[in-house]
């Protein structure tokens, strides 16, 4: 990323470029990009390719004002931050299930190294904590979105828990974007894949968080109370326009695909 492409990226989340690559820069962003870049997979339901390589996550999330699940976000966040200075790891996790841990790739997260440590960053798990994990830390860290800490494995992975339950597990051994594809692919067209088959499209607010799954919009407030209404076939793409800032040619639909 070159310093317009960088400049564009903080335009886009509302952020000011940092005088240093600090823990409280990395916060500052982290907040920031959580508030403004939905968690969606609408491209799954669109029929629109995703491509995991620098030009086109920058112009989706920054030139066509979209978001993604996890290896974009994740993925793109990755760049802006390297751009700004910070030493930063792809990590591949499993995330905790039903039917107990999901596939390998199954998530992205990014180990960050600042000024002032390592941190946890993650852009792109939904509900998640506002802020970085310190990632030396084994102790319970509090944050808005709960109490979260992170667990040693005996195979020397470490488990992220919120509220004591587990969310995801994580290889501590770097990973380069390609690694991802494959995880990217099965999310995409497997249906088993939870992505598959649902819609979700969701963004931290400064009181809560908007969340509109196909035409159900659940607008959550600051004390967890929610307010859940359907939107009419006329107004979808006029709520994906307004809570998300995401404009579209037609309304997304999951399609129907054998089990």
């Amino acid at each position: 990323m070159d310093d317009a492409a960088t400049d564009a990226y903080l335009d886009r989340i509302g952020a000011v470029r940092p005088a240093r690559p600090d823990a409280e820069a990395l916060r500052s962003l982290h907040l920031s990009h959580l508030r403004t870049v939905p968690f969606e997979n609408l491209s799954l339901h669109l029929g629109e390719e995703i491509e995991l390589a620098e030009q086109p996550l920058l112009d989706k999330i920054v030139g066509a004002r979209r978001g993604g699940f996890c290896y974009e976000l994740n993925g793109a966040f990755a760049l802006l931050l390297r751009a700004l200075g910070y030493e930063v790891e792809l990590l591949s996790a499993r995330v905790f299930g039903d039917g107990g841990l999901g596939i390998p790739y199954d998530h992205m997260a990014l180990r960050v190294q600042t000024l002032d440590g390592p941190w946890l960053a993650d852009v792109g798990f939904g509900r998640h904590s506002h802020f970085p994990l310190r990632w030396d830390s084994r102790d319970e860290q509090s944050d808005p979105a709960g109490a979260f800490r992170l667990e040693e494995t005996s195979e020397g992975d470490l488990d992220v828990l919120r509220d004591g339950a587990p969310q995801y597990r994580l290889e501590q051994r770097p990973r380069g974007i390609g690694e991802f594809e494959v995880g990217c692919w099965w999310h995409q067209t497997s249906p088993r894949s939870h992505f598959t088959q649902s819609l979700v499209c969701s963004r931290l607010t400064e009181t809560g968080r908007v969340t509109l799954s196909g035409r159900t919009l659940v607008i959550t407030g600051p004390g967890g109370e929610r307010e859940e209404r359907q939107v009419g076939a006329d107004e979808v793409l006029a709520a994906y326009r307004e809570h998300f800032g995401i404009v579209l040619a037609r309304e997304p639909v999951v399609a129907d695909r054998p089990r």
